[in-house]
């Protein structure tokens, strides 16, 4: 592979401004947007992101839950191989930043035209894909676009799928962007996807580019306590049953499990209560309910069990203590997932190509790749995240950053794409 392959840095940031805009909010520090799936910020995000596919040359279709895909096929390949894969998603979380979603996406679309352009023999198709709802802010609770390609979740349960007004698939007929099909990521040859790291560890150690070991695994759940609403001044200390006093309880605890977890195991428990909604919630009245949502991750399973089994321990003895009754549902659950040492290899590979050096780690968020990692070989590569900021209009990579990790993320697609002989297999 002689030829060079040169990234257009300047039309990589233009993109990703560009996107940042639709949505955009006001901020003090930092540039932000909210573009939830379907709404019209992403709406905007998605026709952009087909028109710049289609002047880049690529054919681009959308399947059935919005998922958009552009494939670029070389000349001389094989327009029947498995294609090499890079992608990631539009939407973002309430007043996020410019760069989770959107650098994955844009640097693929960039990889791309770069390997095109650059004359590199390649003889798989490439392609870039952007997942629909991966945030899990609007109809799921997250990975929704890429569940459906890894045949975890159907096209029909997918369209299914509400905000409490309307469908995902009325939404998506509405925006204009409900194809048909279905993306089947088991047909690739590989899957690679380029995040900001949401953390300090590469701009701790000084290192431009992060290449994934495993994904943390998430069980999410809907916690729920019941006491009883009372006069604040008429109802006395040793006759309430304050839900939200039991629910305080409940919030220590689980900080207290997923620390002593952390602090004898892998490293990487984390346990949050992230919403609490009291009610009546008015200053005059004993809580009578309290509902939470609850985030347990690791990257060791036995460790998410151990916070379970805590939480329901933790809401057994609430019951006795303090006369509430609790309930907890834990509707979305994903295992740790380990990534490809094939694809991760041919990272590093192209990394040293490059003279770019790499950091080994974990990534303590969800990304779409552990959807496609069931299904076929993927790596996650991380840029370095200035100040560990992210989900926030303070998130931010510097741009040259963003240029490096995006000439590693084409080079190996290139050698991905360039051998036919190297038939994928997965089990």
């Amino acid at each position: 592979m002689d030829a060079t392959i040169d990234i257009d840095a300047d039309s990589l940031r233009t993109d990703i401004e560009r996107t940042g805009d639709f949505g955009s909010v006001d901020a003090e520090t930092g540039l932000g947007r909210t573009a939830l799936p379907a709404d019209d910020a992403n709406v905007r995000a998605r026709e952009y992101l087909v028109e710049r596919m289609e002047s880049v040359g690529l054919d681009v279709r959308v399947d059935a839950v919005g998922n958009i895909a552009g494939r670029w096929t070389p000349s001389a390949g094989d327009p029947n191989a498995a294609p090499v894969v890079a992608g990631s998603h539009l939407d973002s979380v309430p007043r996020g930043g410019i760069f989770d979603g959107l650098l994955g996406v844009y640097a693929a679309l960039e990889a791309v035209r770069a390997v095109r352009d650059s004359g590199v023999a390649v003889e798989r198709p490439l392609e870039v894909v952007s997942f629909t709802g991966e945030e899990g802010t609007r109809f799921a609770d997250g990975v929704l676009g890429s569940s459906v390609a890894a045949g975890e979740l159907s096209v029909e349960d997918a369209l299914d799928l509400s905000d409490g007004r309307v469908s995902l698939g009325t939404a998506l007929e509405e925006a204009g962007f409900r194809g048909t099909g279905r993306l089947d990521a088991s047909e690739w040859h590989a899957w690679l996807e380029l995040h900001i790291e949401q953390g300090g560890h590469l701009e701790e150690a000084g290192v431009p580019l992060g290449i994934v070991t495993d994904i943390t695994g998430t069980s999410r759940g809907h916690v729920s306590i019941d006491g009883r609403a009372a006069h604040s001044g008429t109802t006395g200390m040793h006759a309430r049953r304050d839900a939200l006093v039991a629910a305080s309880e409940f919030v220590l605890n689980v900080e207290e499990t997923a620390t002593e977890i952390a602090t004898t195991g892998t490293g990487t428990a984390v346990g949050t209560v992230g919403r609490l909604n009291p009610e009546p919630n008015v200053v005059n009245v004993v809580p009578g309910n309290v509902s939470m949502r609850l985030d347990l991750r690791s990257v060791d399973q036995l460790e998410i069990d151990r916070q379970v089994r805590a939480v329901e321990t933790s809401l057994d003895d609430l019951e006795h203590e303090h006369g509430v009754e609790t309930s907890l549902d834990i509707p979305y659950e994903i295992p740790p997932t380990r990534l490809s040492e094939r694809v991760r290899d041919t990272v590093e590979t192209a990394a040293s190509r490059h003279g770019v050096e790499t950091l080994t780690l974990h990534s303590g968020a969800g990304h779409d790749t552990m959807q496609v990692a069931n299904v076929t070989d993927a790596a996650l590569l991380f840029a370095p995240s200035t100040g560990g900021y992210s989900h926030s209009p303070k998130e931010w990579a510097d741009w040259s950053d963003c240029a490096v990790a995006t000439r590693v993320l084409a080079e190996s697609l290139a050698l991905l794409a360039s051998n036919t002989e190297q038939h994928h297999t997965y089990e």
